[in-house]
């Protein structure tokens, strides 16, 4: 089954403050290292209007724990996490329609 996890992130006062064009800089070259290979999926969540403390959330899917495993390695790597720019507030794993595949499996396994 795919991996699904939802990063909840906060944004530091260092990263808003800088300039626009290097916030994208940084955070394309950031994010290209860490969820651009294979197995990997990323969508990118603006949050800050709606919630006090979480400013951003990831949504990543992996095909596999490894994979989303050596992803977040990369990622911390990264100066988005290395330099504080962002702080993981929670990690939300989840399988879609994982009750689905689960009853899907326990009837192949019927008696």
């Amino acid at each position: 089954m795919k991996l699904t996890a939802f990063v909840l992130l906060q944004a530091a006062p260092e990263w808003l403050a800088m300039e626009r064009p290097e916030r994208d800089r940084i955070g394309q070259a950031a994010l290209a290292r860490a969820f651009g290979g294979p197995g990997l999926s990323l969508r990118f969540f603006d949050a800050e209007a709606f919630h006090g403390r979480v400013s951003d959330v990831a949504m990543i899917e992996a095909d596999s724990a490894e994979t989303w495993y050596f992803a977040i390695e990369r990622l911390r790597d990264t100066a988005l996490i290395a330099q504080g720019y962002f702080r993981v507030i929670d990690i939300i794993p989840a399988f879609e329609d994982g009750h689905q595949r689960f009853a899907q499996a326990e009837a192949g396994h019927a008696v």
